[in-house]
C-alpha cells in the first residue's frame, strides 16, 4: 500500500437541486477525493483555507485518515461556489464563484511529501499542476482533471500536462471540448493520442469510458433511484479509483485499472444520495464491500 497525494480545492458550497437547497456544506475536489481515497490509503492533501475553515471540518478530515500538514490557512474567506441542478441533473449552473483566498494558491509541497507515489491534480489552474510535477521525485503513477474553463483560456499549457500525466480523468462534456469528437469512445482515443496512458471519461449515470492501448472497458454506473446531489461525484470517482491502485500498489496493470473503474464507481454512487461530502464522513469499508456485492449482480450476466 502506497500514500496517496491530491492536490485541489477545499471549499464550502451553496447547493440547490429538486431535492432541496444546501448553504455553505463542505465540498471542493480535495476533499471528495480525500474523502474516497482515504477508505484505502493514507492521504495527503495539499490546498489552502480561510480563517472561516471550521475546525470540525479540518478534525474530520483526520480523523478519516487525511494527512492535511500541506494544507495552508490564511487569512481570509475559504473558496466559495454556488450552483444548482435542474432537470436531469447532469449538468451544474453556476450562480457565483468566490475564489477567496484561493485566487492566490500556489502549492507547496512538503518535504515529506515529495516522495508520494500516487499523484493526483484536481482541478486547478494546468500552471498549478505543472508547478506540483516539479516537485514530485519519481511518482509511480500522475493522473490529474481539468474543466471547460481551462480547456477555453489554457489549452497550450493544459496540453503540456496531458503529456506528463499518465491518466487523464474528465467527464463527458469536457472530453468532447478538448477533443472535438462527438462521443466519449472517439473522445477518449483522441485524448490518449495527447500523451495519458489512459483515460477515464465519467459519464455521469452512464458510467464511464476508460481507454488504453489495451482497450477499452465501459460500465454503467450504479443504479441510485432518488439522486439529490452530483456535486463532487467525479471527484468521489477519482479518489476511489487512485485508492484502489494504491491499495493494490499497482499502476499500469489493466485489470486493475478496471477494478480503479469500479471502486469509482461504487463511491460515486454514495456521494450523489446526500449534499455535499454528508455521505462520505461516515462511510466504512462494510459500506463498500455490501454495494460491491449489490454492483456485482448489476453488471454479471
Amino acid at each position: 500500500m502506497s500514500d496517496i497525494l491530491v492536490v485541489g480545492s477545499l471549499a464550502y458550497d451553496s447547493i440547490s437541486t429538486p431535492s432541496g437547497k444546501v448553504d455553505r456544506t463542505l465540498g471542493g475536489s480535495a476533499n471528495y477525493f480525500s474523502l474516497a481515497s482515504s477508505l484505502y490509503a493514507k492521504t495527503r492533501v495539499v490546498g489552502v483555507v480561510g480563517e472561516d475553515y471550521a475546525d470540525t471540518d479540518m478534525k474530520m478530515l483526520t480523523s478519516r485518515n487525511v494527512d492535511v500538514a500541506g494544507l495552508q490557512k490564511r487569512p481570509g474567506k475559504t473558496f466559495h461556489w454556488a450552483g444548482k441542478y435542474e432537470g436531469d441533473l447532469n449538468e451544474a449552473i453556476t450562480l457565483a464563484t468566490d475564489l477567496n483566498v484561493f485566487e492566490h494558491f500556489n502549492p507547496e509541497l512538503p518535504v515529506a511529501y515529495k516522495d508520494t507515489k500516487y499523484v493526483f491534480l484536481a482541478n486547478i489552474h494546468p500552471e498549478l499542476q505543472l508547478r506540483v510535477l516539479e516537485q514530485i521525485e519519481k511518482p509511480r503513477l500522475v493522473g490529474s482533471d481539468t474543466m471547460n474553463f481551462w480547456i477555453h483560456s489554457q489549452l497550450p499549457t493544459l496540453k503540456k500536462v496531458l503529456s506528463k500525466v499518465d491518466v487523464l480523468l474528465i467527464n463527458e462534456g469536457e472530453s468532447k471540448l478538448l477533443s472535438k469528437k462527438s462521443n466519449a469512445i472517439a473522445a477518449a482515443k483522441e485524448i490518449l493520442a495527447m500523451g495519458p496512458k489512459a483515460v477515464v471519461v465519467k459519464r455521469g449515470e452512464y458510467g464511464f469510458v476508460l481507454h488504453s492501448k489495451e482497450g477499452y472497458f465501459v460500465l454503467p454506473a450504479f443504479p441510485i433511484a432518488d439522486v439529490v446531489d452530483p456535486t463532487g461525484a467525479g471527484d468521489t470517482f477519482a479518489g476511489a479509483f487512485f485508492g484502489s491502485l494504491a491499495k493494490a500498489d499497482v499502476a499500469f496493470d489493466l485489470h486493475a485499472l478496471k477494478q480503479a473503474c469500479i471502486h469509482g464507481c461504487l463511491l460515486a454512487s454514495f456521494t450523489v444520495e446526500k449534499f455535499g461530502v454528508e455521505a462520505l464522513k461516515n462511510l466504512t469499508w462494510a459500506d463498500v464491500e455490501a454495494r460491491a456485492t449489490a454492483y456485482d449482480r448489476v453488471i454479471t450476466p
